[in-house]
């Protein structure tokens, strides 16, 4: 899969008094993209497109270059303490993805340039809790690998969390698009995720995404590197022959990754849900999706803000969670499973 490379471009004039947003409206503009400019990243109005769907797909495609001015990091549990804002948006066409209702009316992709001073927040962070440790997740809100090859400012990240004593950094991601990353002074500080699933999940409903092969052959990359690898399987998903296709899935990464020494590996793993707000935009966006979303099959669940969500019913997420535990020690007894949500 190549790399994405926007087909619009949209920039904060107060972006370019950044080195980031100099260098990457210099960039854009070698490349002959077309470059718009926006008075707020969070106000793209008029794309392209004769309707909402026309629309979207446009906005999956655009990206807007400005500067983080709230500078107060959301929570990110069970991850991490802190998510750290380097990008909003996805380019992938994910059809379970969350996303699609915390990002609503803004499906486009966004870049933050003013990085030192989301670094001196981070640091902040790490100071007020010192001598713990603090964990900051860059993947909450965006699939911050998939457009790193355009911005280095993950790379930027992984260094500058490299060199602190307290800091830690965790992403993950569904794209290959790593070799910018592998000389990065990350000092045993990051752990590298991505997201993997089974044929039917990757099939259905991922498209836009580097296919398993290449997310494997990127995860030995990562792995040969030096950095601590972890996997997470979301959302995990009760399709026809669930257990055989799940099973097939380690069968497949134990294969892919059995010559490796991988002392620090990990897993999460993490049920299928959604909210009603969610069901309904995945339903206009994807109108053709196989995605079983019938809230008489689930398990209403209280969520954060207010919002409740749709899990599977408890004997089925336990019988989820077990089944996948059982596949964990069978193939990678030495790793660590963080939590099952």
């Amino acid at each position: 899969m190549e790399p994405f490379i926007p087909k619009l471009v949209y920039i904060e004039p107060q972006a370019l008094e950044y080195p980031l947003g100099k260098e990457l409206y210099d960039k854009f503009t070698n490349m002959g993209l077309e470059i718009r400019e926006t008075t707020s990243h969070n106000q793209i109005r008029n794309l392209p497109g004769e309707n909402e769907l026309q629309q979207y797909r446009v906005a999956k495609s655009t990206l807007v270059v400005g500067v983080r001015r709230t500078l107060k990091f959301d929570t990110s549990k069970p991850s991490a303490e802190y998510a750290i804002p380097l990008a909003t948006g996805c380019m992938g066409h994910c059809h379970y993805c969350y996303l699609q209702t915390t990002l609503g009316s803004k499906p486009y992709v966004r870049v933050y340039v003013n990085l030192d001073e989301i670094f001196s927040q981070a640091q902040t962070y790490m100071d007020e809790r010192a001598p713990q440790i603090t964990r900051f997740e860059a993947a909450c809100t965006s699939d911050i690998v998939g457009i790193d090859h355009l911005t280095h400012a993950l790379k930027k990240t992984i260094e500058f969390i490299g060199q602190t004593e307290y800091g830690r950094l965790r992403f993950v991601t569904k794209y290959s698009h790593v070799d910018h990353l592998l000389d990065a002074k990350h000092n045993g500080k990051t752990r590298f995720r991505f997201s993997v699933n089974s044929r039917y999940v990757i099939k259905n409903f991922e498209p836009g995404t580097s296919p398993f092969e290449e997310r494997i052959a990127a995860a030995r990359k990562v792995a040969q590197a030096g950095y601590p690898l972890g996997f997470i399987i979301a959302p995990i998903y009760r399709h026809d022959e669930w257990v055989e296709g799940y099973h097939e899935l380690f069968q497949r990464l134990h294969a892919s990754l059995k010559d490796l020494e991988l002392p620090n590996l990990s897993f999460e793993m993490i049920q299928h849900r959604f909210t009603k707000p969610a069901k309904k935009v995945i339903q206009q966006r994807y109108p053709n999706t196989k995605l079983e979303m019938d809230e008489e099959k689930r398990k209403y669940k209280w969520g954060r803000y207010g919002i409740g969500k749709y899990v599977y019913p408890t004997d089925e997420a336990a019988e989820l969670e077990e089944t996948i535990r059982s596949y964990i020690a069978e193939y990678f007894p030495q790793a660590e499973i963080q939590y099952f949500t």
